[in-house]
């Protein structure tokens, strides 16, 4: 398998059967998470545990909020039920599918776009005053594109919350993983398309493919497409993940767009 793959299909199959298998992330919340964020009480994640500061969101109330690549029937309902006018894109047609579920479960609001988190011309300047981006452009192949267009969407003064893969997770022997040995195996730039043999890859059978994007596309990016990085925190992986005892394989950013560049 090579580049000349359609990644964005590939993926958005690779979703859509997450969704039947029941992935973590495809999981709606139920009824009582709803009825808590309309009395104000919430929280949702960027990365895989730790909870976004409610401080790094402001007053959700009237707010326009972009869920970027971030389906799945968990926060953009939480954000309609908190009060935000929200809006979805996503590349999974079953992922927009469990937003759905939740709102029309629970009586919310939420427009639902399918799409390409590098492409946001469905949008007009300055429509959002939040774009909420969760681990997600680990799944394109570009993410500079990414970051400009939530910069274009995005009111001045508008707030970029961002999940990043550091990109050391991806380079690890992952059969020495297993046995508590942590030893590099792949080099920058890595991708699943292409940095591995047919054999490791079918390891992966049905399951999305990614990108190891470097930490200066990462969070240069965001400066060089006119943010200023305000907030900033790490995060590990799940329980039991082997790379989680020696460092913090996420980090969460929170920037804003600025007035004049």
């Amino acid at each position: 398998m090579t580049l000349d793959v359609d990644v964005r299909q590939y993926n958005r199959e690779a979703w859509n059967r997450q969704v039947a298998k029941g992935d973590r992330w495809t999981v709606p919340v139920g009824p009582e998470v709803i009825a808590a964020a309309r009395r104000g009480e919430w929280s949702v994640v960027l990365t895989p545990n730790k909870p976004v500061p409610r401080a790094w969101f402001g007053d959700l109330k009237g707010r326009d909020v972009l869920c970027l690549a971030g389906a799945g029937g968990q926060q953009a309902p939480v954000f309609a039920a908190a009060g935000a006018r929200v809006t979805v894109l996503d590349n999974s047609p079953a992922q927009l599918g469990q937003d759905r579920l939740v709102a029309e479960r629970d009586g919310l609001e939420v427009r639902l776009v399918e799409g390409d988190m590098r492409d946001l011309s469905a949008f007009a300047e300055g429509s959002f005053d939040l774009v909420f981006h969760p681990c997600s452009n680990c799944f394109v192949d570009a993410i500079r594109p990414v970051w400009r267009e939530a910069y274009r969407v995005l009111r001045p003064g508008g707030v970029l919350l961002s999940g990043i893969c550091n990109p050391v997770i991806y380079l690890i022997d992952p059969a020495l993983e297993q046995q508590g040995v942590m030893q590099l195996k792949y080099k920058m730039p890595y991708s699943d398309f292409t940095s591995l043999t047919d054999e490791e890859r079918a390891r992966y059978k049905d399951e999305p493919l990614v990108f190891a994007h470097s930490l200066e596309d990462q969070l240069g990016g965001q400066t060089d497409a006119g943010f200023a990085i305000t907030g900033f925190f790490e995060d590990t992986h799940v329980p039991g993940d082997r790379l989680s005892e020696y460092l913090s394989g996420f980090i969460a950013t929170r920037a804003v767009k600025l007035a004049t560049r």
